[in-house]
């Protein structure tokens, strides 16, 4: 069985019609959508076909060239079963190789899609069938992981229904895919970020800034970022000022629309599908419920704001009881720019969309610096932060007058965060490692940047508890600490001080083996880290055998996250970061379980 809803709708009357329809369809098709769309083309079935080319895309009256699945971005929703065996014939028409990663699915390693590591990649003009058993459910998405293809159009959502009862009841629902759309080709920024990290940022600090209290830091505040030659607004390396943020592939001014009927739950399944942005997600007026997240349920917890990384997914629930528009809002956590669409009962409504919020200053911790608050800094003679040449990436440091509690900068002349004597025995101190981390610190309780003192609620990793109990229960057998590393200013990013263009060792796991992984970033930028083929526990001292699974998690600057692993997929698998153009600079490794018993190599 196929549904394309754009075809289905597009013979009703919009309006009246539209809503009529409704009751027509089951809860996940109603919505609809006037302008570019009607809404996300949909495929199902047991045999699905999907085709690798170039369509133009536009956007804000702009036209560019995108690499698009059936002439479409974000590529068609695929609804699958758990339960059924999955069939997808993958056609490249393009003049170069292509794939298809299955973002969060749990499949044979042959499945996944990673060129060079899982299987060759998809010729020009050849077909690829990816087959698997569906084993899971929840919301999921996929996209290329070939060359720089995904932030060209190269991306969709993906849907896996329960075989049971979903514990999760709504009425409605609307699947939400967020991504950042440049008409700069993704080549052309990465070279500008390899040339000038700070390239894109726009929001410096200024004197004028100083002298208007724009900047909101002292002048000693000041001075300490002078001297590390860093600036504390440099958060995303690429941001508004290149990039237009789409919801469902309409730009904000294009408003998307999800319509519900005042009273019903209505389910958001949110995918951000972005190559470089994290999005700060609210809708003014309207709570939400997280009910998933990683396409895993978790036990229902209300909050008005969160923060989703590169490749993360939530589910939430809303309850709209009045008669009127909601204004969904994505907004960059470097605020320089948003998504925006829109709830409401009818086609056409729209409700107030709120300016874009003050820019954050990054602070101490941000440098894995927050536990030195109150030592005595005179201690430190001899900080070199000239021997961190041009660090001017800056997720750094520091709205932070109280977290450096009257530092002498200037009696810090010479401490070298690039000396071997401070570096974990395994790292690879050389010209891709400008910093480590002094005093890294587990940040998951902690409300994200920009989100210390709005006056609503927001959602932080240890509000997330899973639903039912995790299989492995076991403690872990052994512990690995992998440090997250980068030169700033050469747009340099690996594992442990090396790029995977180096020669690197693959991580190693025993096949079902239990490890404690602890992920320590020695950089002051924030890194979604993805793990393929297996979910992993966070270790945030939640409910004994309730901690959340994820396969994607956020790890903030100059901040550590644990997790525990159970190595249960044989294979390689690919581990990285997330954030498109540090995944090319090198931050990338192979994950290994072996052995590899009655698993076809």
């Amino acid at each position: 069985m196929k549904l394309d809803r754009r075809a289905l709708l597009r013979g009703t009357v919009a309006g009246g019609g539209v809503l009529a329809l409704q009751g027509l369809l089951p809860a996940w098709a109603q919505t609809g959508t006037p302008g570019l769309r009607s809404d996300l083309p949909t495929l199902t079935g047991p045999n699905i076909e999907l085709t690798v080319g170039r369509s133009p895309f536009t956007v804000n009256g702009r036209t560019g060239g995108a690499i698009t699945l059936n002439g479409v971005l974000p590529a068609p929703l695929i609804r699958l079963r758990e339960g059924q065996t999955a069939r997808l014939s993958v056609t490249n028409t393009l003049d170069e190789d292509t794939s298809i990663h299955w973002h969060g699915l749990l499949l044979p390693f042959q499945m996944d899609g990673v060129p060079g590591v899982s299987f060759p990649g998809i010729k020009p003009r050849e077909t690829f069938v990816y087959e698997f058993p569906i084993r899971q459910s929840g919301t999921f998405w996929y996209h290329s992981h070939s060359g720089l293809q995904e932030p060209l159009g190269h991306y969709g959502p993906l849907v896996i229904d329960p075989v049971g009862a979903d514990p999760v009841t709504y009425d409605r629902e609307h699947v939400l895919v967020l991504s950042d759309w440049s008409f700069m080709h993704p080549h052309e920024i990465l070279t500008k970020l390899k040339k000038s990290p700070g390239y894109f940022n726009q929001q410096r600090t200024t004197l004028a800034g100083f002298l208007n209290g724009n900047d909101r830091m002292s002048l000693e505040e000041r001075r300490m970022w002078g001297e590390m030659r860093m600036d504390p607004r440099d958060i995303l390396d690429v941001n508004g000022t290149t990039y237009t943020y789409l919801i469902n592939g309409h730009g904000p001014q294009e408003n998307w629309t999800g319509l519900f009927r005042p009273g019903e739950r209505v389910r958001l399944r949110i995918i951000n599908a972005s190559a470089m942005s994290i999005f700060n997600v609210r809708i003014p007026g309207l709570a939400m419920t997280v009910v998933n997240a990683d396409g895993e349920n978790v036990r229902p917890v209300e909050t008005d704001e969160f923060q989703i990384s590169v490749a993360e997914t939530y589910d939430v629930i809303v309850r709209p009881t009045e008669d009127r528009a909601y204004t969904i809002v994505t907004e960059a956590i470097d605020r320089s720019g948003m998504g925006r669409a829109t709830l409401a009962p009818r086609l056409g409504m729209t409700a107030e969309v709120p300016a874009l919020r003050e820019v954050p200053n990054l602070t101490m911790k941000d440098m894995g610096m927050g536990g030195m608050a109150g030592m005595d800094h005179g201690a430190m003679a001899g900080m070199d932060h000239g021997a961190m040449p041009g660090m001017n990436h800056g997720a750094a440091a520091t709205q932070a007058g109280g977290a450096t509690g009257g530092m002498d900068h200037g009696s810090m002349a010479g401490m070298n965060m690039r000396d071997p004597n401070n570096a974990p025995p395994d790292m690879a101190v050389g010209v891709g490692v400008d910093a480590i981390a002094m005093a890294p610190s587990n940040r998951m309780g902690e409300r994200p940047l920009g989100l210390e003192d709005v006056p609503h609620r927001v959602l932080v990793y240890t509000d997330l508890v899973s639903l039912t109990p995790n299989k492995d229960q076991r403690p872990p057998a052994r512990t690995m600490e992998i440090h997250l590393t980068g030169n700033m200013e050469r747009f340099m990013w690996g594992f442990d001080g090396r790029k995977f263009s180096e020669i690197v060792e693959p991580i190693r796991f025993e096949r079902d083996e239990r490890v404690r992984v602890t992920l320590v970033n020695d950089t002051m930028m924030a890194h979604p880290i993805h793990l393929h083929g297996h979910f992993f526990e966070l270790v945030t001292g939640g409910p004994q055998g309730h901690q959340p699974l994820k396969h994607t998690v956020n790890v903030p600057g100059g901040g550590k996250v644990s997790f525990d692993l159970t190595a249960d997929a044989p294979g390689d698998w690919a581990f990285h970061c997330h954030m498109l153009m540090h995944m090319h600079a090198g931050m990338f490794n192979v994950v290994t379980v072996r052995p590899m018993d009655g698993v076809a190599a």
